[in-house]
């Protein structure tokens, strides 16, 4: 593997990735998610699996992270076969989906809205790597901080709003204001009939499992020290109710505790993500 030193992702979309790789080295088959591609972007130094973030301390939350991966494209692979032809990723980071699964993706119009800058170190380490962006594969650079409208881009970049899509948003909404995150729901909901969108939250801490609780504790601050802390927690009955009043005809919680039955029984290595901690809402217009 190549030495890739000046890494200009952000900080968590790199965790992200190498939680994903770290699940198909240490950790039992069957794999719930196979993605080291991420890892080959990254490019990490040797050693990284010592990193403290790679402990066995933080190997419930990479449960959660490949829980809500397999998630999100397993509903994508079943709108896809009802004949969806478009999947929107907001908060991209690292996703590897359009090159792990070529043949789905190139059935479909892939839109990775991201922060312009990590959006083009990732699009020079995928033409690096002799990947490059297939034509399918559409990266929208949204920079939020400047107040662009993540909508009008998306729409610039070939998004067509009258046809139906999956939005998807994942570890993205605890470092939003509710504010924000009411906004992205209203737009979403004017998507066409047939559209679904999902969308991790973060739960109160005080909700979370009492075994990992102090572990979710010391994720939020060290999320806050390092500037991006968490602004947003939700109940589901709380995400339920707004997700409706921004005009959502269906929404429906679906939990971690859900997720751990369908992807992590029956394993004998105890891997399980956290109960009442990273939840999902799935809207459907």
């Amino acid at each position: 593997m190549s030495r890739n030193p000046k890494v200009d992702a952000e900080n968590t979309a790199v965790r992200v990735a190498l939680w994903r790789a770290l699940h198909v080295q240490v950790d039992s088959p069957p794999h719930v998610f196979h993605d080291e591609l991420g890892l080959s972007l990254v490019a990490p130094e040797p050693g990284w699996q010592a990193r403290p973030d790679m402990s066995p301390f933080t190997r419930p939350f990479r449960a959660s992270i490949v829980a809500r991966a397999r998630f999100i494209e397993d509903l994508v692979e079943e709108h896809a076969a009802r004949g969806v032809e478009q999947y929107v990723i907001l908060g991209a980071g690292l996703d590897t989906f359009a090159q792990r699964s070529p043949e789905l993706a190139a059935r479909l119009r892939v839109f990775e809205i991201d922060q312009p800058g990590p959006q083009e170190w990732k699009r020079q380490r995928l033409h690096a790597l002799g990947l490059g962006v297939p034509p399918f594969l559409r990266l929208v650079p949204v920079d939020f901080e400047a107040g662009d409208d993540w909508w009008a881009r998306l729409v610039e970049a070939g998004f067509d709003a009258a046809k139906p899509a999956v939005v998807a948003s994942a570890g993205v909404s605890m470092y939003l204001t509710r504010e924000t995150i009411a906004a992205t729901l209203r737009q979403v909901a004017t998507l066409a009939p047939g559209s679904t969108f999902a969308m991790t939250f973060m739960m109160p801490i005080e909700q979370v499992a009492p075994d990992v609780r102090p572990s979710v504790q010391r994720a939020a601050d060290g999320a806050r020290a390092s500037g991006t802390p968490f602004l947003s927690f939700f109940l589901p009955e709380e995400m339920l109710a707004l997700a409706r009043e921004s005009g959502f005809p269906t929404a429906r919680h679906v939990s971690m505790a859900t997720l751990a039955e369908r992807y992590f029984s029956g394993r004998s290595d105890g891997l399980r993500p956290p109960n009442n901690s990273e939840e999902f809402l799935v809207a459907t217009t």
